[in-house]
């Protein structure tokens, strides 16, 4: 799997994961939610929790001190399989949700998150935890910032919505003097060399520090009246930056805080960076569809399939808001055969012969294309499906798509 198709697939099963998370509900508070960093020792995480299970012997309430308890064993039993935690640490939620009736189901789900656990964390109440890892959810995008004016400079990067200051440096310029005749003249000259340097200074510094990213979507200029603009207009940048520039704002500082002034007054238009990767590849399926014989196009589920399986795909179109599974099944009789569903059956009939069959593969439909992709050397691509484009691409192709390598 390619590394882009790789990002997608774990952001996707992250988010959906979550998402199952945040809808369970206890009946008391007895769903337990452990945070564990990277460099907290296992062993230490296994005493905290058995000194939280003879505390919970003084719950009042016997069905939610049992429920507890047993989710603390799981908890223990599942942390009994790791020596260290992951590089990344380790999320573990854990208790009894109501299912029909009187009845509770236990559920656990043990997640690596994409980004480090800071501190350890544990939590028993009538829902999870999810606060910390929500925020992990959004786009971590990286963009360049720079504020300026003639007297000061400042060179950040904006990750998600963390803002990085790298440099900051004043400038050597001259204020406004009072001297006239050719007095002025000469000050007038060393003051726009004096400029020229500190724009070059700043080119440099830019060219030092965001050359040599090329995750970087772009570039954001700020700063208060018309040296942002004279600066880009007279190409002082590094050629590969200057395509990069998105835009100049105006900004009332250039320090640190005229960096976070930058990023507030560009939201808009990191909004539109963010969905013109998803509208330029639903504009190409539609350019290659409006060809008299389809182009390099295919859509709906079973038509894509096939495309992929013949090795023909290049891009996978997927939409976020696929709800889906599918089914690997096998009857008594020797027939197997794969469908969709729109959830996972508890069991199936043969649509063959109508035998009960055994359900051997139950998947989520976007992680079946996943691994069929792989196969193949097919890149992914998820689509937002509350974006203009990921509508369109549920409802006119059924929320799959692809972009061939080749007609089939």
């Amino acid at each position: 799997m390619d590394e882009r198709s790789s990002t997608e697939k774990a952001r996707y099963d992250f988010k959906k994961a979550m998402q199952e998370i945040v809808d369970l509900k206890g009946r008391g508070t007895e769903l337990i939610s452990v945070y564990i960093p990277p460099s907290k020792m296992i062993f230490d995480v296994m005493a905290y929790l058995r000194s939280e299970y003879s505390q919970s012997s003084n719950i009042k309430s016997k069905s939610t001190m049992k429920n507890v308890q047993g989710a603390i064993d799981s908890i223990m039993a599942r942390l009994r399989t790791y020596k260290f935690p992951p590089p990344r640490g380790l999320v573990i939620f854990c208790g009894e949700v109501p299912k029909a009736g009187d009845q509770t189901r236990m559920v656990q789900h043990v997640l690596e998150p994409p980004e480090a656990v800071t501190t350890f964390y544990y939590r028993c109440d009538s829902q999870f935890y999810t606060e910390p890892l929500m925020g992990m959810l959004q786009d971590k995008k990286t963009y360049g910032l720079i504020t300026m004016d003639r007297s000061e400079a400042t060179l950040g990067i904006l990750t998600g919505s963390k803002v990085v200051v790298i440099k900051n440096f004043d400038s050597m310029v001259p204020r406004k003097h009072r001297q006239g005749g050719q007095s002025a003249q000469r000050f007038e000259r060393l003051i726009e060399l004096a400029a020229h340097e500190f724009f070059k200074k700043i080119a440099d510094n830019a060219t030092e520090v965001f050359l040599d990213k090329p995750e970087m979507m772009g570039l954001l200029i700020g700063g208060p009246g018309a040296t942002k603009d004279y600066f880009i207009k007279e190409g002082y940048l590094h050629h590969e930056l200057q395509k990069k520039v998105v835009d100049t704002f105006d900004t009332g500082y250039t320090d640190e805080y005229g960096l976070r002034e930058l990023v507030e007054n560009a939201r808009s238009a990191i909004v539109d960076i963010e969905l013109m990767h998803e509208k330029e590849l639903i504009q190409k399926l539609l350019t290659e569809i409006r060809n008299s014989d389809g182009g390099l196009s295919a859509y709906g589920e079973e038509v894509v399939r096939g495309a992929t399986l013949a090795g023909a795909a290049d891009v996978l179109l997927l939409s976020e808001g696929l709800n889906k599974r599918r089914i690997y099944v096998k009857c008594p009789n020797g027939h197997r055969y794969q469908c969709t569903t729109p959830s996972s059956p508890d069991r199936t009939e043969c649509i063959e012969c109508g035998s009960q069959a055994e359900i051997e593969k139950d998947i989520d439909l976007v992680d079946d294309f996943f691994e069929l992709a792989d196969q193949f050397s097919t890149t992914v691509e998820i689509i937002s499906a509350d974006s203009e484009e990921g509508e369109m691409l549920m409802k006119a192709f059924g929320g799959i798509a692809a972009i061939l390598r080749y007609r089939v």
